[in-house]
């Protein structure tokens, strides 16, 4: 306990502590004009891309969702789409607009990845190369790029992991408060962030500063958390916990960003890039085992908790990459200092190849490549999700042409049935310009939005299995087979179209065996 209490007083005790770093002197000044730059010129990228291709079937989904306002959904809680639903109202059909919360989260976390460069006693230098290195991560411009619900737990995880950094160095208790404020908003757009506090928490019990858990602002942090969450928990509960199907539905490699359990911890070498991942290495090897890094070791532990936590889970490898920030901005001073060592300008050779050979990989992340030449590239393999935003309206074209081909008497009683919430969002979305009919999905939260009018008499079913409508369909007719005309493997592509007619059962009965959650 002894050495615990004398980390605590260098930084709280001493006059001035609130600005002095691990060795007792002063914090450099905060590299507000080249940081912030960084973070502007990302955004601004990120903004100027975001209408190249087209809407993700997650953004979709979200738009969906916006429409149906709740506490929760089987796989989200309520932030995602109550920020679709605040930026369809301002421009109902913009990409740039639905995504533009996106961009501005993703330059807070540049600029909050040199803030913790900083708390952690890195000078101008290292503060630039973390923001820099975060800026042009992988992670970060794939999530920046769209609506969705990492780029927001980016931005929470860095903010809270900022203010640990502080907390811990200065001794400033209360800001715990801010801690559960922060968490509890995080916990309204996914329950990611628990893991991090969770971590956090054994960090602390095995290495200390253990007088943290002395601290009344410590647990009136956890309780404002947890009040914040309750909404979503009660949600939750109410509905049968559809979350924890969904989550094991993942973890049995469900989502087209699933991945085995043992490629968790080898992808997290690109989720900044390869080349820039000895940076965050080095970060990681400086919290567990630096000196100077005593005060803030729990944080370097609670990465080895959440590694091992989404290996049993059986989480996705981006689920650990919230902790880039923190790593990238305690590998930055040791980096920094390496390359004023031994050969200078080789070294320095080195690292401006490294941060070449990232920015040439961009396009893998970002929009860049023309939407007509993406199948003569790696792209689509590389990057699951730059598939998933290309095609939507031509399917949606197509099943209009199926509509449109039933007979005249047949069409009130129509209703077409999604196999996924992709499909389900992209007929919501385009299928009134095509004069479609109402869709229905059993997936996610699309399933508590059915069953169809009991009236509905043929149902133009897509993306389904003969065998998984064979129990509903008396007649049913292959009308036809979804394509892109893009050449573009995506999850839809060749996707079949039926025609489900002279139903077996009712939809009250059928409906709960069409359930899919995950």
């Amino acid at each position: 306990m002894g050495s615990v209490t004398a980390g605590r007083s260098t930084g709280a005790g001493l006059s001035g502590g609130e600005d002095q770093d691990a060795g007792g002197g002063r914090l450099t000044a905060f590299a507000w004009r080249p940081v912030s730059a960084v973070g502007a010129i990302l955004a601004a990228v990120l903004v100027a891309s975001s209408g190249a291709y087209g809407y993700h079937r997650d953004e979709l989904y979200f738009l969906a969702c916006a429409r149906h306002l709740a506490w929760g959904y089987p796989d989200q809680p309520l932030f995602v789409p109550l920020v679709a639903r605040l930026m369809s109202d301002i421009a109902p059909t913009s990409l740039v607009v639905l995504r533009l919360p996106s961009a501005l989260a993703a330059l807070a976390v540049v600029v909050l990845t040199g803030l913790i460069a900083r708390e952690l006693g890195g000078s101008r230098g290292p503060q630039v190369l973390a923001s820099s290195a975060i800026a042009i991560s992988a992670l970060l411009d794939a999530s920046g790029h769209t609506l969705n619900t990492n780029v927001f737990d980016l931005a929470a995880w860095a903010l809270v992991c900022w203010l640990v950094v502080r907390i811990l160095r200065t001794g400033r208790d209360r800001l715990w408060v801010v801690v559960g404020c922060v968490v509890g908003l995080g916990l309204l757009g996914s329950d990611l962030i628990a893991f991090l506090m969770f971590a956090i928490v054994v960090g602390l019990v095995l290495v200390g500063p253990r007088h943290a858990f002395t601290s009344p602002w410590l647990y009136a942090g956890g309780l404002l958390a947890i009040v914040m969450w309750l909404p979503y928990l009660a949600w939750q509960a109410g509905h049968g916990w559809p979350e924890l199907t969904v989550a094991q539905s993942i973890a049995n490699g469900g989502s087209g960003t699933s991945a085995p359990r043992w490629l968790l911890l080898p992808e997290q070498l690109v989720l900044v890039s390869l080349f820039l991942s000895p940076i965050w290495i080095a970060g990681l090897i400086r919290l567990l085992r630096h000196r100077a890094m005593r005060r803030w070791r729990a944080l370097g532990v609670a990465y080895v908790v959440l590694a091992a936590t989404f290996i049993i889970t059986g989480g996705k490898p981006y689920y650990l990459g919230g902790a880039l920030p923190l790593l990238l901005a305690a590998g930055a001073e040791p980096v920094l200092r390496w390359l004023g060592r031994g050969r200078v300008p080789l070294r320095r050779a080195v690292i401006v190849t490294a941060f070449a050979l990232t920015l040439g990989a961009l396009p893998v992340t970002l929009p860049l490549v023309p939407v007509g030449d993406l199948h003569k590239t790696s792209v689509v393999k590389l990057n699951y999700d730059a598939g998933e935003t290309v095609g939507w309206p031509t399917y949606v074209r197509q099943i209009a042409a199926v509509d449109k081909a039933l007979p005249l008497a047949a069409r009130p009683s129509t209703i077409v049935l999604a196999s996924n919430y992709g499909e389900a969002g992209a007929v919501d979305r385009y299928g009134p310009g095509d004069s479609l009919p109402a869709v229905y999905s059993g997936h996610n939260a699309y399933w508590y939005w059915g069953p169809p009018p009991a009236n509905t008499t043929t149902a133009i079913a897509v993306g389904f299995d003969r065998d998984q409508l064979s129990a509903l369909c008396g007649t049913l007719r292959r009308a036809a087979d979804l394509n892109n005309h893009l050449a573009v493997s995506d999850d839809e592509q060749g996707a079949p179209v039926w025609v489900c007619s002279n139903l077996r059962e009712s939809w009250a009965r059928v409906w709960p065996t069409l359930r899919q959650f995950g």
